[in-house]
């Protein structure tokens, strides 16, 4: 089968598309022909070793951490899953990914995929849905009339935060750049501030608290200060890149996020998309052959969106 690898850390470069053989499921894993895998920024993080200390791998690796596929194969044990049906997942971010043809994943990861989008498409929702899901609701228990200010939401992550932080009946302020503005409102945003540079949104809102902020750009040292001071008294910062230092004064937690996957969190996403509650969002579709090019892009910032990688024959 045709997959793409790397045999040590470096930039977009080492990335290898090459043949190797197609693996066979162990105990407890599934076989799942790849529909389509969506490239994450952690995908190129683990790639460039900056997250080694994170995430252990071994060379080989396949990059590629969620999935949209058909089962092609059971392993020993497994239950409650046949062959063709059709799943995402979000695999370990240690083990091989779903660059490739075909992918072993665990059973216990697996969910149904959504029915009301292409199987491709579904792959952009595991790695980004989760993180948005496990911030919001895990680490910030955002409640009911509470204000949230997501910081950089004109991403994956920021797209998904936005519907699941009004849907949880939060009074949601985003920061995005003009391009993405429409999108938030429609996506239920109460307040968008069009704004390039996400670090000097706290000024703009200073005069509002937030009861969770949820910063989802890479911001240094005192401009993630500046977001954990906007948040109110025993209140929480929430972050992707960075946790910021707690203010025990104020009561003001700071968390970051590491996603990891959950099926059962993974199916509540999945049924909110086919209920028409949750829009899953797709900038581009790119060969599995291209992805040296889209990891180049994302490394040198010009990514549009979420984009999923395809294998040659789908």
């Amino acid at each position: 089968m045709k997959a793409v690898l790397y045999h040590r850390y470096g930039s977009s470069e080492v990335l290898e598309y090459t043949e190797i053989q197609r693996p066979t499921p162990s105990a407890g894993q599934v076989l799942v022909k790849v529909a389509g895998t969506s490239f994450n920024p952690v995908d190129a993080g683990i790639r460039g070793g900056y997250l080694s200390e994170v995430y252990t791998i071994s060379f080989p690796h396949i990059p590629g951490i969620d999935f949209a596929g058909t089962i092609a194969e059971l392993g020993d044990g497994v239950t409650g899953w046949s062959v063709g049906d059709a799943v995402v997942a979000l695999l370990p971010l240690d083990a091989d990914g779903a660059a490739a043809e075909y992918v072993l994943a665990p059973a216990a990861a697996l969910a149904a995929a959504p029915r009301s989008v292409s199987l491709a498409d579904s792959a952009a929702l595991p790695t980004v849905g989760l993180t948005a899901w496990q911030a919001l609701f895990e680490l910030a228990e955002l409640k009911v009339g509470q204000q949230i200010l997501i910081n950089g939401a004109g991403g994956a992550v920021g797209g998904y935060a936005v519907q699941l932080a009004k849907q949880a009946g939060a009074v949601v302020t985003a920061t995005a750049s003009a391009r993405s503005a429409d999108r938030l409102r429609d996506y239920g945003a109460d307040r968008v501030i069009e704004h390039i540079d996400y670090s000097r949104t706290p000024i703009a809102v200073a005069g509002q608290p937030f009861d969770v902020v949820l910063n989802l750009v890479s911001t240094s040292a005192e401009e993630t200060a500046a977001l954990v001071g906007v948040v109110a008294d025993g209140g929480i910062h929430v972050g992707t890149m960075a946790s910021g230092t707690e203010d025990p004064v104020r009561a003001v937690r700071a968390q970051r996020v590491f996603v990891r996957s959950d099926a059962g969190q993974l199916a509540e996403l999945v049924r909110r998309v086919d209920a028409g509650e949750l829009h899953i969002d797709v900038a581009d579709h790119r060969p599995l052959a291209q992805t040296a090019a889209v990891h180049d892009a994302s490394d040198a910032g010009r990514l549009p969106g979420k984009t999923i990688l395809l294998p040659a024959d789908r």
